[in-house]
């Protein structure tokens, strides 16, 4: 299988993605702590987020090592897709069921989502920028003209 080449992310985009990640996860964290819950809820959903994030990043990080031709395995694969979706399922469950007003059930939903969408975005960066380094040689690399 041939290389695969991906481009170089640009600055904006790389700034775009790390404030999406960040300003959804913070958000999302400030609504938490200033929100009248009992402690337990407030665990199931930080642990959400956490678990989100985490499949979010690990799924991007699967379906861009099949692209590269690297061995990924069917289970773990599919553990990735199933991870993600019951992640947004139980914020869903959660929401749903939840004694809170309709705008702090959006609010809770869309700095989630933001969330996931930046982990994918920076994982992705990570990866094209490291890509792109390791195509490029250094400037000390290159021979000099005499």
């Amino acid at each position: 299988m041939a290389a695969v080449k991906f481009q170089k992310p640009t600055g904006a985009f790389v700034a775009a993605s790390w404030a999406a990640l960040m300003i959804g996860a913070i958000v999302y964290l400030i609504g938490l702590w200033n929100a009248s819950m009992q402690l337990n809820e407030k665990g199931y959903y930080f642990t959400i987020l956490m678990y989100g994030l985490f499949s979010a990043v690990s799924l991007q990080k699967t379906v861009r090592d099949r692209i590269e031709g690297m061995t990924v395995t069917g289970i773990y694969y599919g553990l990735c897709w199933i991870s993600l979706l019951l992640s947004v399922a139980l914020l869903a469950v959660g929401l749903f069921n939840a004694t809170l007003a309709a705008s702090e059930k959006g609010f809770y939903a869309m700095a989630f989502l933001l969330s996931l969408f930046g982990a994918v975005a920076v994982q992705k960066n990570v990866r094209d920028i490291a890509a792109h380094k390791s195509e490029t040689p250094a400037l000390d690399d290159t021979p000099e003209a005499g």
